[in-house]
């Protein structure tokens, strides 16, 4: 038996429309973001994609000008045309905006302390 994507997921996802960038190597995709999580994102698959499913990626999303969500990422699933992305590592000021960020998209303050409670392997 095999459990949905969806129900797998601990994070509370948010759509989201910010300028985002995907680089790997000397690559670099200008991607739309369709959601965002503490722990990962969800773009548009870029066309063409030439990245390599087994190495590492950045991720650049820029929310306003000056503050940025900065992760390194690895692809986490390829579907159709999205892209699914969770991430491995995420600065102190990026996870201070992205915290900020879901805070302001969800309504129940527990659930966003039980997800940063989660996040941090709680």
């Amino acid at each position: 038996m095999t459990e949905k994507h969806e129900d797998r997921r601990r994070f509370k996802r948010i759509a989201f429309d910010a300028k985002t960038e995907l680089s790997q190597g000397d690559r670099t995709w200008a991607v739309q973001l369709i959601d965002l999580s503490l722990k990962g994102l969800l773009i548009e698959k870029p066309s063409p994609w030439e990245g390599d499913p087994t190495a590492r990626f950045m991720v650049d999303i820029q929310l306003q000008a000056g503050i940025d969500v900065v992760m390194e990422v690895r692809l986490t699933h390829d579907d159709h045309n999205h892209l699914g992305f969770v991430c491995d590592n995420i600065e102190l000021d990026s996870v201070t905006h992205l915290r900020r960020l879901i805070e302001l998209n969800i309504a129940d303050h527990d659930e966003l302390e039980r997800e940063l409670g989660a996040l941090m392997g709680g």
